[in-house]
C-alpha cells in the first residue's frame, strides 16, 4: 500500500480494516457476479438475442472490460470507498458525484432485493410448505448476521460458496457436453455465437442490456479499496481478472445450454423462465434440473446477496460521511470495523421491498430493469469522469487509457441504453429526476454537496 493512497490525504480516518488480498477480491467479485448467473436468465437472453446468447455475453464482457479499465484509473486517483460516487464527484464535480451515486444506488439498493426475491421464489418451488415471504426473511437475516461479523467472515464464507457453485457448473458442463456427444440436443453449431438469419445490432444490444445483469458486481470490488491490502493497483487487477473469468464461464454454459434446449424455435418467441433447467433435463434428466435450480436459489439467496449487502453498505457509508445522506449511516462498528447501521438499513429495505415485489407478477422484471439502468447510467458517467479528471484537468499525455478507451466504453454503453427496454429507460429517467429534486433540496437546506480534500489531478506518464 503506497502512502499517497492513504485515506487521510482526503480528510478521512482509516476506520475500515485492511485485510483483503487479491485472491479475496477476485473471489468477492466472482461471487457477486455469480458464476452460474445465466442459469436464471438464460431463456430471456436467448429469446431477446435471437438465439445468440454467446455473442450477447461476449459483447457484455468486452463492454465492461472497458468500464473496468476506467474504474482502475479512477480508483488509482481516488482510493476511497464509494465507487462511482467518489470518482464522479472528485473527477468532475461534487453535484455530479451525488447524482451518479444516486443512479448507482438504484442498482445497489435494489440488487439485494432482486436476489432475495428470485432465490425465495426458486426455493419455494422445491419447498412450497414455506412461503416466499418467509424464505426472503430467512435469507436476509442469515446474511445480515454474517456481514455484521466483519469483512473477513464474509470473504471466508464466499470462498466456500463459490467453490460449490463452480462444482455445480462443472457438473452441468461435463454432463451437457457428454450428452451432445451422445447425440442429444443439437449437434455442435456456431449459431449461439452468430446466426445470420436473426442477427441485427439493435437486437443483440437489446439483449446485452439484459445479460449485463450477470456481470453487475465486478464494480463492487472497488468498494473494498479501503480494506484492500494492495491498494488501488490490486483492486484494478482484481476487477479485470474477475470479469474475464466470469465471461469465460458465462460463455461456456450458455453455449452448451443453447445446443440442448428442447424447443429452440419456441424459446425464440417466448421465454418460459425454466429454459436452462429444461436444457439440464435434456442433458442428464430431472436430477440435473433439480441440482441446477437448487444451486440458483442458494447462490442468489446467500452467496450473491451476501456481497451485494457489503457493497451497498459501503456506498451508503461513503455518502453519509460526506453528509450527502443521514450521518447515522456513517457509524462504524468498533468491534468488527463494518458500517453496521448501513448494513441494517439495507437488510430492512430488502425485506420491505422484497415483500412488496413478491405480490407483483412483474416484480422480478421491474427490479431487473431498474437495476440495469441505474448501473449503466453510472458507468457512462464513470467514463466521462476519467476524461475530465485526467485529460481536461490533468493534461494527461496517456490518451489511450484516459481518452480513447473511455470513449469506446462509453459509446458501447450508450448504444446498450438506447436499445434497452422502454420501461427501463422511463424508470431510469424518473429516478434521476427524483435525485435532481433531492439535490435541489440539499442546496436549499444549505447542504450543497462537498467532498473533503478535493485532490489535484496529477499528470500521467
Amino acid at each position: 500500500m503506497q502512502p499517497q493512497e492513504s485515506v487521510e490525504q482526503f480528510g478521512y480516518r482509516q476506520e475500515l480494516r485492511r485485510g483483503v488480498g487479491l485472491t479475496d477480491l477476485v473471489f468477492y467479485g466472482l461471487i457477486f457476479m455469480v458464476p452460474i448467473a445465466p442459469f436464471a436468465i438464460f431463456g430471456l437472453v436467448y429469446s431477446r438475442s435471437g438465439g445468440m446468447p454467446v455473442l450477447t455475453y461476449l459483447i457484455g464482457m468486452i463492454a465492461l472490460l472497458f468500464t473496468a479499465a476506467s474504474y482502475a484509473q479512477m480508483v488509482k486517483a481516488f482510493p476511497l470507498s464509494g465507487s462511482v460516487y467518489n470518482y464522479a464527484g472528485r473527477g468532475i464535480a461534487p453535484p455530479v458525484g451525488f447524482l451518479t451515486g444516486w443512479a448507482i444506488l438504484l442498482d445497489y439498493l435494489l440488487a439485494p432485493c432482486l436476489l432475495y426475491l428470485v432465490a425465495s421464489i426458486a426455493i419455494n418451488t422445491t419447498v412450497p410448505q414455506v412461503p416466499v415471504w418467509a424464505w426472503l426473511i430467512i435469507f436476509v437475516a442469515v446474511n445480515t448476521v454474517i456481514n455484521l461479523r466483519g469483512i473477513r467472515m464474509t470473504v471466508k464464507l464466499t470462498k466456500v460458496l463459490i467453490i460449490a457453485e463452480l462444482a455445480v457448473l462443472a457438473l452441468f458442463l461435463v454432463v451437457g457436453v457428454w450428452a451432445l456427444l451422445q447425440g442429444r440436443g443439437r449437434e455442435f453449431s456456431l449459431a449461439p455465437l452468430f446466426n445470420p438469419d436473426t442477427f441485427s445490432w439493435p437486437l443483440v444490444f437489446g439483449a446485452v442490456s439484459v445479460a449485463v445483469l450477470s456481470f453487475l458486481g465486478f464494480d463492487g470490488i472497488s468498494m473494498l479499496v479501503e480494506e484492500s491490502t494492495g491498494g488501488s493497483a490490486q483492486v484494478g487487477r482484481a476487477m479485470r481478472l474477475a470479469l474475464i473469468l466470469a465471461g469465460v464461464l458465462f460463455v461456456a454454459q450458455v453455449w452448451v445450454a443453447a445446443l440442448l434446449v428442447p424447443d429452440p424455435g419456441g424459446l425464440l418467441v417466448r421465454d418460459t423462465g425454466t429454459a436452462f433447467y429444461d436444457a439440464a433435463t435434456v442433458a442428464g434428466g430431472e436430477w440435473l434440473a433439480h441440482v441446477t435450480s437448487a444451486a440458483t436459489a442458494i447462490s442468489w439467496g446467500l452467496a450473491n446477496t451476501l456481497v451485494a449487502q457489503v457493497a451497498v453498505s459501503r456506498l451508503l457509508y461513503a455518502m453519509a460521511r460526506d453528509r450527502q445522506l443521514p450521518s447515522f449511516l456513517a457509524k462504524v462498528s468498533v468491534k468488527n470495523s463494518v458500517p453496521a447501521n448501513a448494513t441494517l438499513l439495507v437488510a430492512t429495505l430488502s425485506i420491505v421491498l422484497g415483500l412488496w415485489m413478491s405480490t407483483r407478477e412483474d416484480g422480478v422484471d421491474l427490479l431487473s430493469s431498474l437495476i440495469n439502468m441505474g448501473a449503466l447510467v453510472a458507468f457512462i458517467v464513470l467514463h466521462v469522469s476519467v476524461i475530465v479528471h485526467y485529460v481536461v484537468r490533468g493534461r494527461s499525455p496517456n490518451l489511450w487509457s484516459h481518452l480513447v478507451m473511455p470513449l469506446i466504453g462509453m459509446a458501447i454503453l450508450v448504444f446498450v441504453v438506447i436499445n434497452a427496454n422502454i420501461l427501463a429507460q422511463q424508470v431510469g429517467l424518473v429516478w434521476l429526476g427524483v435525485g435532481a429534486l433531492v439535490l435541489l433540496g440539499l442546496y436549499v437546506a444549505g447542504r450543497r454537496p462537498t467532498l473533503r480534500s478535493f485532490a489535484v489531478p496529477e499528470k500521467s506518464a
